[in-house]
Order: C-alpha cells, then structure tokens, then sequence
C-alpha cells in the first residue's frame, strides 16, 4: 500500500471520526463498570468529550502548535458539573480506551501516525491533569471562604436556616454534640494536621481564623470499627490533642451543646473565657469555659452569671436553704470546719455532711481552692439577682 500524505491521512481520518467515536463508545460500556452504571444524562457527556477528543486529535495532527487549546478543545464539549461526578482516574481511564480504539483502527497508517498518537496521549493526559488540578485550587479556596463564613456565622450567633446546607457542602462529618475550642493562632498554621489528629480521634473541626484567634468547631463523628469498642473522648480530652497545632497562650473550651446549631452558645463562652484567661493564674491548656466563670462574671459576661446562678445558687436554694446557708458560712469562714460548725451551732461532721449533699447536687466541691471561688461567686452573684428580683 504506497504511503499516504499528511494531506491524504487527514481527509481519511476526518471520514472515521464518526466510526472511532461509536467504537470508543461501544468500548468504553464493555471495559468501564463506572460508565455503564452512569446515568443516560452522564453517559452522553463522557460520549462528547471521547468523541471532543478524536477531533480535536485530527485537528491537532494538522498543527501541532495547537497544545495550548487541547484542554479547552476536549473538556469545554463536557457541562460544569461532569468534572464533580467522574475523577481524574476515571478521566484517565477514558483517554486510554479512547487512544487504544484509535490505534487499533489506524494501525495500517504508518509508523508517523501511531508516534502522533502517543504523543497527543500524552498531552491530554498533562491537558485533564492540569484541568482537575485548577478545579481542586478553586474548590479549595471556595471551601475555605465558605468555612470562614460558616465559623463566623457562628461566632457572632448571627445565621439562618442555610447553615446546615453551607455546612455539608464543607463534608462536615460531625454529628450530635459539639463545643467550641479557642486559641492564638500560630505563625505557620497547618490545617491539614489539625484535621488529621481529630480524624485520628475521630472528631470532625471546622477551622477559623478571626485575626490573631484561631476558633476551632470540634464534632464527633462515627467511631471506626477499631474504635466501637471504646467510648468516645471527651471534649477536653479532644482538646488536649488538638492542642500543639495552636499558637502560645491560653487555650479555652467552651460548653457541650446538642448540635452544630447551638454552637453559638459554646463560641460565647469559649470567647469570654479566652478574654479573662490571664485573670487565673494557674489556668491548664486547655481550660473549660465554665471554669473561668468567676472571672467572665467579674467581667460582666451574662451568660456567666445566668450559668452561675442557674448551675449553682438555684439549686441549693431549691434542694434547702440549710445546705445554702452551710456553704456561705464555711466559704466566709475560711473554709474551716470548726468556725462554721460553731457559728451554726453544729457538730464539725454535720457541716461535712452538709458540704458532701452539696457536692453531690451541684458538682462542685467546696474544699478545693479553685471550685470554692467559682461557689463562692455564685453566692454572690445569686444574692445580687435575688435582690434586683421584684418581690410578688
């Protein structure tokens, strides 16, 4: 068979582009489980873009220049959302079958035509690498904008009924309880590494960075087969391990609260705490919100007070006005047995009872340093608003 011209070769393949693409499509259903099982809608934009790339193959095999348009020449047949359904791989795989159905037909072409062949294979494979590269930085910044939006939103308390949708489109795991973890943030900060120990603890963050603050949303997701058989961490215990990815300084947890929704109410309290943590001179890292409370209400934060009267002052005023008038005088006391014992006109081990009935219905000790400031503001605190009440 005497050699054909460029010329010659052109017009015989322009007259098999047709044939190449109902081969390629025949092929990619026999060899391509993914493409079988796509929808009729999808399976016709993959048969535009093989077929966008046979021709665009002959046109490039007339002027070789033409590389820098092979992307937009291929791809540009397929709508938007083709890239967000069929991977990389997938795309790689399409271009393979697609270069072996040409191969195949123009075996007897010569030499010349099977070396163009590769050679165009392999700039549409850098051409799809390139495309899916852009869409992932794009995405990318768009999931960190919309992240931004989504930690402010919860900041501030101010979001409607589109966080939930805003929050999935992120691939937030997280279900059930969350709480809301405060620091500086640190010169490098590394994401990825903060996302791979909570993964690792199996937790799920939304990360935000509000000036010199790094706001974390700490979630649970569902334990690995590994981990069902252990209980899930605690939120300071999550906290902990979070822990070096953040900046020097204090580190303030806020609240439990039932949902990503009541997050506003943790963020609330994780941010009052974060601003009066240097007021405790011995504060952990991480510190608990709720462990600052004396200080957030020294510094006027409402809910500090409505948390200390509503957790503390109201329950023992509730259970008996015995174990309340107990702990005001052991706290004035000095904490001493014997002087409250005296001034109540009781035996030291009542008062003892006394103070154990009143660890167990509020949760706090009176004997420790620490928890009988938080008691001991309280009462104050308590006494105050009792005060302001309007009598009935």
């Amino acid at each position: 068979m005497p050699e054909r011209t460029k010329e010659q070769t052109l017009a015989w393949l322009r007259t098999l582009s047709g044939e190449l693409a109902t081969t390629t499509l025949k092929r990619l259903d026999e060899t391509l489980p993914w493409y079988r099982e796509m929808p009729p809608g999808r399976r016709s934009a993959v048969g535009l873009v093989a077929q966008a790339g046979i021709t665009s193959f002959i046109s490039w095999y007339d002027d070789p220049t033409s590389t820098p348009w092979i992307a937009a020449d291929v791809f540009g047949a397929a709508p938007r959302e083709l890239l967000r359904s069929v991977s990389l791989q997938q795309t790689l795989q399409l271009i393979r079958v697609t270069v072996e159905v040409v191969e195949d037909r123009v075996t007897s072409a010569g030499d010349e035509l099977r070396e163009a062949i590769l050679l165009y294979s392999r700039e549409i494979a850098f051409a799809a690498a390139d495309v899916y590269a852009r869409a992932a930085e794009a995405r990318g910044l768009w999931d960190a904008r919309l992240e931004a939006l989504v930690v402010d939103s919860i900041l501030t308390g101010e979001y409607d009924s589109e966080l939930p949708s805003r929050v999935a489109a992120l691939g937030w795991n997280g279900h059930g309880s969350v709480s809301v973890l405060v620091g500086t943030a640190p010169r490098m900060l590394d994401v990825d590494q903060l996302r791979r120990t909570a993964r690792h603890l199996d937790a799920d963050v939304l990360i935000g960075v509000q000036g010199s603050r790094l706001v974390l949303v700490i979630g649970r997701v569902d334990a690995s087969e590994e981990a069902e058989t252990r209980d899930a961490l605690p939120f300071i215990e999550i906290a902990r391990q979070l822990e070096p990815g953040f900046g020097p300084g204090h580190l303030v947890l806020g609240h439990e609260v039932p949902s990503l929704v009541d997050a506003a109410r943790s963020a609330k309290a994780a941010l009052a705490g974060f601003a009066v943590a240097r007021a405790w001179r011995g504060a952990p890292r991480p510190t608990l919100a709720d462990d600052l409370l004396p200080e957030r209400a020294l510094a006027g934060d409402p809910l500090a007070r409505a948390t200390l009267i509503s957790r503390i002052y109201q329950p023992l005023q509730n259970h008996s006005t015995e174990l309340l008038t107990t702990l005001w005088a052991y706290l004035d006391n000095g904490r001493s047995l014997e002087a409250t014992a005296r001034e109540l006109f009781v035996h030291p081990n009542t008062v003892r009872y006394r103070l154990k009935r009143i660890s167990e219905v509020i949760g706090w000790d009176a004997t420790g340093a620490r928890e009988a400031l938080i008691l001991q503001t309280a009462l104050i605190v308590g006494s105050i608003a009792d005060t302001a009440r309007p009598r009935g």
